[in-house]
């Protein structure tokens, strides 16, 4: 296969033979990628004593060789994932992936617009529904979804009203922004900075749930505040400091965080899981309940495009996706 990697320095093309399926594995034929800030984060690791490290973890493509265990994918499947990141990434012509992490393309859309869903819908869904245990139940519920106009953020709004429809509450920093909160469904779109004064002047309900997609260094004080009696709160990104959690327990929160690889780089016994919501994911965008994030897309998939990619990532202030495809 023909491969794009970095060495700690920079990106280059190199050729790697592409071992044959094993076990549970599917060869993917790749046809377009997304780049998310998961990549530039895991390339800061990579120095130039590492192995050459091929990122990517974002996929949409078709399943051209399977493993002798497979049951969940034949040759000549379309297919969509976000991979695992312990093994070789998607910035290839070809990629071995575990079918339990693999779902259905959806079939109403495009490889470039599939590519944009996988990582993102993952997080969000399993923030949602594994880590802050929310159900339909909790429709007469809140929700404060924090740095809401990215990719995880958007589909975190589309899933929590198209599956729950509970209210949401989104934060954005941007006209653009906040405007593409609404367009994915947000009931309510306030700024990201001041939330308890917004939160008093606008007479809002205190929130059940919170999910952070921002820096919680930033805003762990304000959530402990704002956060209704017994509520939960959900983190992405690392702590770079320590919190005081004591202010937290007067009103009994649950604190949670959520890592999408943490399945795949522990081989849980619940890996399919990954499997099984992609494939729902799929269904919602096919019914129309549920719309792709694509905002940016270059063609084709080289070094050029992938330097590119990286480049627009870093400056922090996409909204929505940007795919890569053939």
């Amino acid at each position: 296969m023909q491969a794009i990697g970095f060495n700690g320095v920079e990106f280059i093309e190199f050729e790697k033979e592409t071992a044959p399926p094993k076990g549970r594995d599917l060869i993917v034929e790749i046809q377009a990628i997304s780049i998310n800030p998961i990549d530039t984060k895991v390339k800061q690791t990579v120095t130039k004593d590492s192995p050459l490290k091929i990122l990517g973890y974002d996929a949409a493509g078709v399943v051209i060789s399977v493993g002798d265990q497979t049951s969940l994918f034949k040759v000549g499947d379309e297919v969509f994932y976000a991979g695992d990141m312990t093994r070789d990434g998607s910035n290839a012509t070809h990629q071995l992936v575990d079918e339990r992490l693999v779902g259905r393309k959806p079939s109403s859309l495009s490889y470039g617009q599939a590519a944009a869903l996988p990582l993102t819908s993952i997080t969000a869904w399993e923030s949602l529904f594994d880590r802050l245990k929310i159900t339909k139940t909790d429709h007469d519920k809140t929700l404060l979804l924090i740095g809401a106009a990215g990719g995880v953020g958007s589909m975190a709004i589309q899933f929590a009203k198209q599956v729950v429809g509970i209210k949401v509450i989104a934060t954005a920093s941007r006209a653009e922004s906040s405007d593409w909160c609404k367009q994915m469904g947000a009931d309510i779109v306030i700024d990201h900075h001041d939330l308890i004064e917004q939160f008093k002047d606008s007479h809002l309900d205190a929130p059940d749930f919170i999910l952070c997609m921002g820096d919680p260094d930033e805003y762990f004080e304000t959530m402990a505040e704002l956060i209704a009696v017994q509520g939960s709160i959900c983190l992405l990104a690392n702590a770079g400091k320590d919190y005081n959690i004591n202010l937290l327990k007067a009103k009994s929160i649950t604190l949670v965080w959520e890592m999408m690889f943490t399945r795949s780089m522990f081989t849980t016994k619940d890996l399919v899981k990954q499997h099984e919501l992609l494939n729902e994911v799929a269904d919602l965008v096919d019914s129309g309940k549920v719309v792709t994030t694509v905002t940016r897309q270059l063609n084709p998939i080289n070094l050029e495009n992938i330097v590119k990619a990286h480049t627009m990532i870093e400056t922090g202030v996409m909204i929505g996706k940007l795919v890569i495809t053939h």
